[in-house]
């Protein structure tokens, strides 16, 4: 699944290699291990018979270089931090393992998910109720911009996973529409985005209310130094998983833009 890069954002390579060795460093050695193990086949990776529906009829037949990595850990109940370029899984990869642990017969948010942007908070949504059209799961999106009124009568109903934007997520449990009580995983996607766009001090204040044991899971396509931090504060004996970029079955993700004057010109600029 293709992360959604912010505007305006580019994939850079350098960064992406500097990185990659700043993580493999001898720093990063003393916290981090590696997991090296690879499910080349999403029937080895012992997945609920109805998630592995859902994962093919999403279109999947083979995992990607993330995912043969990702899923088995995550499912197994890891702290991962797992980085690879942007348009290579990693959606998939933390659906797969939040569908996998959830007790569909508790209707109590289980998992977070938090996204930097709406729209990939949204994108986020569709994959995990996809992928989990045959187990029932119940998601819902706490994002800016939507109806709060809305939000709390969904929550009050019950749902298993939540994604949402920091600040909308905090506001639902500064006001106590969402309980965190039965919150198992955590999930930070496009982690570099979310502290480059300043939500830093908004995710600390949602991780403290979460309970001791949570599972988290850290998926980026960098790793700047504010986010080992963060997962250094809360993340027990993580994993890391690393798809270099010489391992990547795709080139990633390649945006431009046409500049047009008038909105009206948009769709026959497009044709």
């Amino acid at each position: 699944m293709a992360g959604y890069a912010a505007e305006g954002s580019q994939f850079d390579a350098c960064q992406y290699d500097s990185k990659m060795d700043e993580l493999l460093s001898e720093e990063g050695k003393e916290f981090f291990t590696t997991y090296d193990e690879v499910c080349d086949s999403f029937d080895k990776m012992d997945l609920k018979e109805n998630l592995l529906r859902g994962i093919f009829a999403y279109g999947f037949e083979k995992p990607s270089a993330i995912q043969q990595r990702g899923i088995v850990p995550f499912c197994k109940g890891l702290d991962v931090i797992q980085q690879a370029q942007s348009g290579t899984g990693k959606t998939a990869t933390f659906c797969s393992g939040i569908l996998q642990q959830l007790d569909y017969d508790l209707v109590e948010c289980q998992a977070l998910v938090l996204a930097p942007t709406r729209e990939l908070a949204q994108q986020i949504e569709k994959v995990m109720r996809a992928l989990g059209d045959y187990l029932n799961v119940k998601v819902h999106t706490c994002v800016g911009g939507t109806s709060i009124r809305e939000d709390q009568r969904i929550l009050t109903a019950g749902v298993h996973v939540i994604v949402g934007t920091p600040g909308r997520v905090y506001d639902m449990l500064r006001r106590q529409s969402l309980h965190p009580n039965h919150i198992r995983m955590f999930v930070l996607d496009e982690a570099d985005e979310m502290l480059s766009r300043g939500f830093k001090d908004q995710i600390y204040d949602i991780f403290q209310q979460l309970p001791p044991n949570v599972q988290v899971g850290v998926f980026s396509a960098t790793m700047p130094p504010e986010a080992l931090e963060i997962t250094r504060k809360f993340m027990s004996a993580p994993v890391r998983i690393l798809v270099k970029r010489d391992e990547l079955t795709l080139e990633g993700i390649k945006q431009f833009y046409v500049n047009v004057d008038k909105e009206e010109w948009k769709l026959d600029t497009l044709l």
